[in-house]
């Protein structure tokens, strides 16, 4: 086993490479550079002082060595300038990763709290009213575009009820580490993570449910119940072990798929995370901050890859390479 992690970490390295080159030349691709967006249009700066700018930021060098100046920078963890914000993408960054992870984390909770008992019953007691009740509901997380939804729960929560508050992470006026600014942060995160884990519970649900459904009908399940095996046993200790392995599996995979979608709920919600920040960027053509975003966003799409891969590993040692 350790020997396939190590292979498979291994293995993680070209790829990295690979795509720190592909998003640097996409980067060089698009129109303009790092100071674009900072200074043009601006009337304080003439072209020539533009000029020199870029002459000494390295911006005119072959791509080559400014790829190699970027690359050797970031695995150090600088990548470089935002000369929108006047200040290393790092820094930048340091601020908005705990807002995306929290919301990324709570949203993943939500969703398989949901999605498992759900999954579990519309699959044990199949064709059912219960059954019926969820597949209905997962034909509507299925159908019902994002947007649209964070925005009527938006709606409903915050203007109509006026139960839930939206924009931002927390009220700017409490001071950090009091109880009172715990609470806010708890209630800016509830309308985000509920608008994305409602929806994000279909892909589980179905899965677990024709998962359950295939097995009951397994020899290994009819010689359980053939012996007297009780049936809520027959459940818990054969079926629900089978059907649940490959779910944990796809954890990495559903990781990864959070931290990417946190770019539409915060760009909805004004939720202060890096897919925020991703949108805010781009309007204001900050290409270091872009740059930098897409790469952690490859590298975290690598990384749940390798932990699905490590998973599936333990869960089917069958798959694991020799």
């Amino acid at each position: 086993m350790l020997k396939f992690i190590l292979r498979r970490t291994l293995l993680m390295i070209p790829q990295l490479i690979l795509l720190s080159i592909i998003i640097f030349m996409l980067a060089k691709m698009m129109p303009g550079d790092a100071l674009t967006g900072a200074f043009q249009g601006n009337p304080d700066v003439s072209l020539e002082q533009l000029e020199k700018l870029r002459e000494k930021a390295g911006l005119n060098d072959p791509w080559y060595q400014q790829y190699g100046r970027w690359l050797g920078n970031a695995v150090q963890g600088d990548f470089g300038k935002s000369y929108v914000h006047q200040q290393k993408v790092t820094s930048l960054l340091a601020g908005k990763v705990e807002n995306t992870v929290l919301l990324s984390f709570f949203t993943l909770l939500v969703t398989y709290l949901i999605a498992l008992p759900l999954g579990i019953i519309a699959g044990r007691f199949t064709d059912s009213w219960a059954d019926k009740a969820i597949v209905t509901y997962n034909y509507f997380a299925f159908a019902t575009p994002l947007f649209v939804f964070a925005l009527l729960m938006m709606f409903f929560f915050s203007f109509v009820l006026g139960w839930l508050p939206y924009g931002s992470s927390v009220d700017i006026k409490l001071q950090s580490g009091t109880w009172e600014y715990f609470v806010s942060r708890a209630k800016h995160l509830i309308l985000p993570v509920l608008s994305g884990s409602l929806l994000a519970t279909f892909s589980t649900i179905q899965y677990l449910r024709n998962d359950i459904i295939d097995q009951k009908l397994k020899d290994y399940v009819k010689t359980a119940r053939a012996k007297g095996v009780p049936e809520s046993k027959v459940y818990t200790r054969h079926i629900l072990r089978n059907s649940l392995l490959p779910i944990a599996a796809f954890l990495g995979f559903e990781i990864t798929g959070l931290i990417g979608g946190s770019v539409f709920i915060e760009s909805i919600f004004s939720y202060p995370g890096l897919g925020y920040l991703f949108i805010q960027s781009i309007s204001t053509r900050d290409f270091t901050v872009v740059t930098a975003l897409v790469m952690i966003s490859g590298t975290a799409v690598i990384v749940g890859t390798m932990l699905s891969d490590i998973i599936l590993s333990i869960v089917d040692p069958r798959i694991r390479i020799e």
